[in-house]
């Protein structure tokens, strides 16, 4: 059996070593591949993506890690081609082309969510900035974020029209749609549940450091192990279920109206999950992925 880890840093960052870890403990021939230095071919009606020499449809599966800093859509297409083309030839991808673009496009994320049932802040997409402006004022509250991000870069608080409509028209002006969500928060923290198939290993709260109102770890965020009641284990299956995912880090808030589904991660890091909880989901998802193998 051969699997690769699939990122697109010079070197593999923590949560792919335990990935290439976990491979090499149960005997799988692995390797690091970066994903922007694949190469596609089709000649004569036969497909091959070059790394280097190695042809890498010769793969039995691959856990997809990180797609790279992508400053264009072009660059973007490449290599969610490259990723199809994989697939295509019987390379199974843990997640799914399909499944990462689910959940890194948000608003699609918030689309397919919001059909199965599954409660999301009220949200709104628009290419206007008065539109934005006067959603802003009637919330009172709200959140702008970029359509495809992670790690809460880029996502904006605000509570003022005016600003918000500064804000809406240098990103317009730059080519960026405005995603603005209502801001519904009723604590200083969120909850990260981590999914793996049809298990939710555990959850932790994670609170947000007193200069910035966003809780994520990699902005100084703390974390806390958090209970997981039925309520929020079904929540969140569903909410992966909906986008196609193998394994997820789900971000819930506890809103005056109950749970609510911010972001569904399709390439979550857990540095934050294993501090508090102890627990590694590399094992469990190259278990899932040795599963899916096997079928």
């Amino acid at each position: 059996m051969k699997v690769a880890v699939i990122h697109d840093a010079p070197i593999p960052p923590q949560t792919a070593k335990d990935l290439l870890v976990e491979l090499l403990r149960r005997g799988i021939t692995t390797s690091y591949i970066r994903i922007s230095r694949l190469n596609s071919k089709i000649v004569n009606g036969a497909s091959k993506i070059l790394y280097g020499r190695e042809n890498v449809l010769e793969l039995d599966g691959a856990l997809l890690r990180g797609i790279g800093n992508v400053t264009s859509m072009e660059t973007l297409l490449k290599r969610l081609n490259t990723l199809v083309q994989l697939e295509l030839n019987n390379v199974l991808l843990v997640n799914s082309t399909q499944g990462l673009m689910n959940a890194r496009d948000k608003f699609r994320a918030i689309q397919l969510l919001t059909k199965v049932g599954v409660r999301v802040p009220e949200s709104l997409l628009t290419e206007d900035v008065y539109t934005l402006s006067e959603i802003v004022r009637s919330w009172g509250k709200a959140v702008i974020k970029p359509i495809i991000g992670s790690m809460g870069y880029g996502s904006l608080l605000v509570t003022d029209p005016d600003i918000a409509y500064i804000i809406g028209k240098t990103w317009l002006e730059h080519g960026q749609p405005l995603l603005v969500q209502r801001y519904v928060r009723s604590y200083d923290r969120d909850i990260r549940v981590f999914v793996v198939g049809d298990e939710v290993l555990g959850a932790i709260y994670r609170y947000r450091p007193q200069h910035t109102w966003k809780t994520n770890v990699s902005q100084g965020g703390k974390v806390e192990k958090a209970h997981v009641d039925s309520e929020l284990e079904e929540l969140s299956l569903k909410a992966t279920k909906a986008l196609n995912l193998d394994y997820a880090g789900v971000d819930v808030g506890e809103s005056a109206d109950g749970y609510v589904v911010y972001e569904v991660n399709a390439m979550p890091n857990w540095q934050g999950f294993l501090a508090g909880t102890g627990l590694n989901p590399a094992p469990k998802i190259v278990d899932h992925l040795i599963k899916k193998l096997k079928k």
